[in-house]
């Protein structure tokens, strides 16, 4: 894989309708045409801030894990492997697909009540991407000061992998960051990152500008760091979120297509099938009787890997 170097790349988010009794929809800035993954992550929702009922009936994966990270309201996860877990903010949910695994996602609370969350995956190597499914949920995560240049500390969460030196519990495949970061008002901060790695930075609440004001971090997207920084500076006029992905750049062809990763059409179109056919590949998740999201249709091309043109 080619290296990108240093980059200051813009994503804006896209809205991608879900539709349901609800009609609910969602702000997508992973996977891009240009740039399909960010180390191991392949894929990034953001579903609000809305006041909405969330009902994500059950439904299958394959060959990732879902992030879960709620950043306002509470969030019931049930799995086929008899998980039933309330997540609440600061919280993690962690899911490993491995081969098959079906899960459900209901927002609790009334239906007026304000819901919005981060949902991301994470790529799954070849050895995990076909092994056993495993889910996991973290109450405590550990936080490290983030030392400014000017103004306050800025303080992270660090939810996946490793960030300033302090790794979280959460089990990983590939080498990979995942953390959010509070920064106060006025201040400036040289945010480490590890230059062998390429990251991004994902725009949480309020106004972010990146190396020293340059470019201003889109509403709801982010921005492409490539790789080659031992650090980025950011700095803001009041307090603000960010959350920075990142990981060894992926070297596996990845081909994804509805809520399957494998790494060819033929995988995904079994994926497919025996999720229709109700295969004890996927289980089955209690409490919801038959009622599931069939899959949509396949198109009618065959499917390939998606590769990244950002700094073609």
């Amino acid at each position: 894989m080619n290296r990108p170097g240093p980059r200051l790349i813009a994503l804006e988010a896209r809205e991608v309708p879900l539709g349901g009794l609800r009609d609910m929809s969602v702000q997508r800035v992973l996977p891009s045409r240009d740039l399909p993954t960010i180390g191991a992550w392949c894929f990034l929702d953001r579903f609000g801030p809305q006041r909405v009922t969330m009902r994500v009936e059950p439904h299958p994966h394959t060959g990732l894990q879902t992030v879960t990270w709620p950043l306002t309201g509470r969030i019931r996860h049930r799995d086929t492997l008899g998980s039933d877990v309330i997540l609440d903010v600061g919280q993690l949910n962690l899911m490993t697909a491995g081969d098959g695994v079906a899960h459900s996602e209901y927002s609790l609370g009334a239906d007026d009540d304000l819901l919005d969350a981060l949902q991301l995956w994470i790529a799954l190597p070849d050895g995990a991407r076909t092994g056993s499914a495993g889910f996991e949920s973290h109450v405590t995560l550990p936080v490290v000061t983030v030392p400014a240049v000017r103004g306050a500390d800025a303080t992270a969460t660090v939810v996946m992998g490793g960030f300033a030196g302090v790794w979280s519990p959460a089990t990983t495949y590939s080498p990979l960051v995942g953390a959010q970061v509070f920064l106060p008002a006025g201040s400036v901060v040289d945010l480490p990152l590890d230059p062998a790695w390429e990251h991004g930075l994902v725009q949480v609440l309020g106004d972010v500008t990146v190396e020293d004001g340059a470019v201003p971090l889109p509403q709801r997207g982010l921005i492409y760091l490539g790789d080659g920084r031992a650090s980025v500076r950011v700095a803001t006029e009041t307090d603000a979120t960010v959350f920075v992905l990142g990981g060894e750049p992926f070297g596996e062809d990845l081909v994804m297509w509805w809520n399957f990763i494998g790494r060819t059409h033929e995988e995904i179109v079994e994926a497919r099938e025996d999720w229709e056919a109700r295969s004890e590949r996927f289980g089955t998740v209690a409490g919801h009787g038959d009622v599931r999201i069939p899959a949509p249709p396949l198109p009618g091309v065959r499917l390939t890997p998606r590769r990244r043109r950002a700094w073609n």
